[in-house]
């Protein structure tokens, strides 16, 4: 039996038709609210067999109005990089003796960033990290000689997006409690950056379906046709 939510909702959305961004969004500020500030989340299912390794989708943007998250940054390296790391924000810094903590289960981070020399000893943690998905990667911009930088990145609001095994990308851009313009101005940014990421081998349809939705709420989909920045 469907919740007095899920009904409410569902007298907001018409069955198949599919909304704007701008008329999606409205549409979620109708929704009955949760007793906490909800994630707003969007599903993009691709047109790629996960199968074919070189059209893998993956890749970094930095939301215009930060996810509304606020990031615990880990950063491995050495020297003077420690310093700048701590000035740039980051709440765990170290080398050898950071590695050490993780391989005992100290996990309190949401990001990890690492320079380039600190990857052959951090290799030792990849059936700690990996599974986590806190392993970092040079793709992502986590692997990298100014640990400044991406630390100040992840800080103001910079999220990886990448293509799960059955070709989905599923992330949050904002909360609930921002305003309609800053959702829209996030979700978009995220759309046009998976859009960018199109593999250059790839032939036909790309994207299959958007939906944007609430934690709690359901989806409401995305007219594909009427994605313009408006």
């Amino acid at each position: 039996m469907a919740s007095k939510r899920v009904k409410a909702f569902e007298g907001l959305v018409e069955k198949d038709k599919k909304y704007s961004l701008k008329e999606a969004i409205s549409i979620l500020r109708k929704a009955p609210k949760a007793k906490f500030d909800e994630s707003v989340d969007l599903a993009i299912k691709l047109d790629i067999d996960p199968k074919q390794s070189e059209q893998m989708v993956r890749g970094t943007i930095v939301l215009p109005h930060g996810t509304g998250k606020t990031k615990t940054v880990a950063v491995f390296c050495k020297g003077e990089a420690q310093h700048r790391a701590r000035e740039a924000g980051a709440e765990h810094v170290g080398a050898e003796d950071l590695i050490e903590k993780v391989s005992k289960g100290f996990l309190d981070f949401d990001v990890a960033v690492a320079s380039p020399e600190m990857m052959r000893e951090l290799s030792k943690l990849g059936k700690v990290l990996g599974p986590k998905g806190l392993m970092p990667n040079p793709k992502a911009g986590t692997v990298t000689e100014d640990v400044a930088k991406a630390v100040k990145e992840v800080k103001a609001g910079k999220v990886e997006f990448k293509m799960d095994k059955i070709s989905n990308i599923n992330i949050s851009v904002a909360k609930a409690s921002f305003d309609d313009g800053k959702i829209y101005e996030n979700a978009y940014t995220l759309i046009e950056a998976v859009q960018h990421a199109r593999p250059a081998t790839l032939k036909g349809n790309y994207i299959r379906s958007i939906s944007i939705s609430t934690t709690m709420g359901p989806g409401v989909k995305l007219d594909l046709s009427n994605l313009a920045r408006s």
